[in-house]
């Protein structure tokens, strides 16, 4: 099991962490000595599993704070509050997401759900929470992707899903493509300008979690009678949150993961074992495809980076 680094004195923010693999990062971040933000949409699940984490580490430092990835005003409040409190970020987790809604669902800015809440929330905190992470000494954000981004694609000409047929896996493949671009991206920006930050993707490979059963009943409907079948047999091999969790902890607190890397399991088909470099697909290599949808992000969510220093 990867043992993580000593954490004393850092303050971590984990997204998603009232469940899954964001707790299991907080619980382990903790552990290890860092103070840790629960970000979660629902308070009272992130209190529970705060006091969950408390039960078995009594000396754990754990703040609750809520944030609604899928609401752009529940963002900038959640930055705003950390921003007001001025206390560098050393380390941001973004983990939280949803996975294959079975009808197309809109946020609250009217974005599709995933591409929204998976992608679109995300970006808009990291860019928003730079001025913390650039204060820390030498920051990291970890964004988690998918083995699903293999098979995503962006298309800049209906990124919401508003004029194709929706299809779950498809719009999940490309927000989580849209994450790891965005972990790329991040990474070439911070030495382009000399940030002390690194920025790095990791995926889970399959990992049993809520994730796969909470996505598709939302909205009151019926998963695919595909996604029924696959869900009820074994189909892939899955492992357990603990090891499911530490290619995002690699990625984030070891000394040997790389600005840009992309890490996960390291076993058959690269869905269980242990943590290890994972396979970039090409579409997540594609500089203009990275600018442009940097700059569309900039657009849909009006959250811009600094100028460059001159």
């Amino acid at each position: 099991m990867y043992r993580v680094p000593d954490q004393t004195g850092k303050f971590a923010v984990v997204t998603g962490a009232n469940s899954g693999i964001g707790k299991e990062a907080a619980r382990r971040l903790a552990a290890a000595g860092a103070r840790v933000v629960l970000a979660v949409r629902t308070v009272a699940k992130g209190e529970q599993a705060r006091d969950e984490i408390l039960a078995a580490h009594p000396g754990a430092a754990l703040e609750v704070r809520r944030i609604d990835l899928a609401d752009l005003s529940s963002v900038r409040d959640f930055a705003d509050g950390l921003l007001a409190a001025g206390t560098p970020v050393d380390l941001l987790v973004n983990n939280a997401g949803v996975m294959a809604p079975p009808r197309r669902m809109a946020t609250a800015d009217g974005f599709e759900l995933q591409m929204g809440s998976n992608y679109l929330g995300p970006f808009a905190l990291t860019v928003r929470l730079l001025p913390l992470l650039l204060s820390a000494e030498a920051a990291r954000v970890t964004t988690m992707s998918s083995k699903m981004a293999d098979f995503g694609r962006i298309r800049f000409d209906d990124l919401q899903w508003e004029r194709r047929r929706y299809s779950p896996g498809l719009s999940y493949a490309q927000s989580k493509l849209a994450d790891l671009i965005l972990a790329r991206r991040l990474a070439d920006t911070a030495a382009e300008r000399g940030w002390r930050l690194m920025s790095n993707a990791a995926h889970p490979g399959a990992t049993r979690t809520n994730l796969q059963t909470a996505g598709p009943g939302l909205g009151g409907g019926r998963p695919s009678p595909l996604y029924r079948m696959m869900a009820s047999v074994n189909v892939v091999p899955f492992q357990e949150v603990e090891q499911g969790t530490e290619p995002l902890l690699y990625a984030a607190t070891s000394p040997d993961a790389v600005a840009g890397g992309y890490y996960g399991p390291g076993g058959r088909f690269g869905l269980t074992g242990p943590t290890t470099e994972a396979k970039v697909t090409r579409r997540a290599l594609d500089g203009a495809v990275g600018a442009r949808l940097w700059s569309e992000s900039e657009r849909l969510t009006g959250v811009a980076l600094p100028a460059p220093a001159v």
